[in-house]
């Protein structure tokens, strides 16, 4: 068998794994000394490619910013920010509609995480919509889809992965994924307006500046953690590291004191699930740098320039990532986590075709985000038909004006590649 051959039967086996819902930490692993064993290699630069890959300093922060995520989302802050929403954009036609989408990319922007962004806020917003005569469905795929609006916006867990694996600056990617995120957010709302006009949905509260204030003042010191982290890493002042460790002690502080929300007890059970969160996800990036190495040593990235010269027609930057972005996509239908695994295999394309990193890591946490709303896995409308206690199937087709406006955000993101650039460059500036 050559080498090519064998690394495509381990990629395959990866998918056959991952599609009969094999975990995929086993799937992996299975598709990694798969390909290790078939290819000849020798075992014991298995296990030295792993550890030379966790060895990456930016690593550090992965767990770090777990830790702090969990801490903000069991620290009550969810329902203060549905609250601060609900004063500035719930007197809009379909108010509430619009609410869910800002508190998304509030919430979700403070613990980079889409999962948890619906953990902490589709308890609270689903019930809310559903009370107020909005479809159970429409509720769960409106939260399922602003929920990925968190990983776009930092400190942002995908991007973290990113860093780690690329070696592109932490602070550069942050700051790119700020503009692409609030425009997905704008995106979602104009879809909610047009909605909202045909269906007949109205608005949800008088807007009132002093309520605004009030809600502001309530919400305030929660948004200091996203600002003081990037503005850290902007300026210069924290390493990734060191910014995750300034946001555990904010975040705890916030938590247990500010807020009181947080006693002893339910600190026990965020550390035990930050850290079972983070030692499987950490686990899964070192054997995805092993795998990565493997299928490059079987040429699989030469092998994806020569296909993507073939299916590109003409000389254009646009197609081939449009071309890799397909892939990303495809793979992230069934890959969770995406980044880690995917990215140590067409890494090396991007750097033949010379791709802005920067650029290349928004469109990939879009393409994260497409994966978490596409079936089969689709693990956001999943949990938010869960919520709502609605079928899957509903919920994806009540999901089908996001989904086409994500789909049109990324063909224009991908075309304008300012619009994750311009911010990074201008700082650095």
């Amino acid at each position: 068998m050559t080498p090519l051959a064998g690394a495509g039967l381990s990629v395959l086996l990866l998918c056959i794994l991952l599609v009969l819902r094999i975990p995929m930490l086993v799937s992996i692993a299975a598709s990694v000394f798969f390909n290790y064993y078939f290819s000849n290699a020798w075992m014991m630069t298995m296990p030295q490619t792993m550890m030379s890959g966790l060895g990456r300093f930016v690593l550090i922060a992965l767990p770090l910013f777990v830790l702090a995520g969990g801490l903000m989302n069991a620290g009550g802050i969810s329902g203060r920010l549905f609250e601060f929403a609900r004063a500035i954009v719930g007197s809009l036609r379909g108010g509430l509609a619009h609410v869910n989408v800002m508190t998304s990319m509030f919430f979700g922007g403070m613990i980079g995480s889409s999962t948890a962004d619906l953990a902490g806020t589709g308890s609270i917003v689903i019930p809310e919509m559903e009370k107020n005569g909005y479809p159970a469905d429409f509720s769960a795929a409106l939260t399922a889809s602003s929920s990925g609006i968190g990983p776009m916006i930092p400190p942002s867990s995908p991007m973290i992965l990113y860093s780690a694996v690329t070696g592109v600056s932490l602070g550069a990617l942050f700051l790119a994924g700020v503009i692409p995120g609030l425009l997905l957010a704008l995106s979602q709302m104009l879809i909610i307006s047009y909605l909202s006009r045909k269906r007949g949905w109205l608005p949800y509260a008088a807007f009132s500046m002093h309520e605004v204030f009030r809600t502001g003042k309530r919400a305030l010191l929660s948004f200091g953690m996203p600002l003081i982290i990037v503005g850290g890493l902007v300026l210069g002042i924290f390493t990734p590291s060191e910014a995750g460790a300034f946001a555990v002690v904010y975040a705890l502080i916030l938590a247990m004191f500010v807020h009181r929300a947080l006693d002893l007890k339910g600190l026990y059970r965020v550390l035990v699930n930050a850290v079972q969160m983070s030692g499987e996800l950490l686990i899964i990036v070192g054997l995805s740098f092993a795998l990565g190495a493997g299928l490059t040593n079987a040429r699989v990235p030469d092998f994806l320039v020569e296909l993507i010269d073939v299916l590109v027609f003409y000389d254009s930057d646009f197609m081939r990532i449009l071309a890799l972005v397909i892939l990303a996509i495809l793979a992230g239908m069934i890959l969770d986590p995406l980044i880690p695994v995917l990215l140590p295999i067409i890494l090396p394309t991007l750097i033949a075709y010379n791709i802005d990193l920067v650029h290349f890591g928004v469109l990939m946490v879009i393409a994260v985000v497409i994966g978490q709303v596409t079936p089969p896995m689709a693990i956001a409308l999943i949990i938010a038909g869960r919520i709502a206690k609605v079928d899957q199937i509903r919920v994806m087709r009540a999901n089908t004006p996001f989904f086409l406006g994500i789909i049109a955000f990324l063909l224009f993101a991908i075309a304008v590649p300012a619009v994750a650039t311009w911010l990074p460059n201008f700082m650095r500036n």
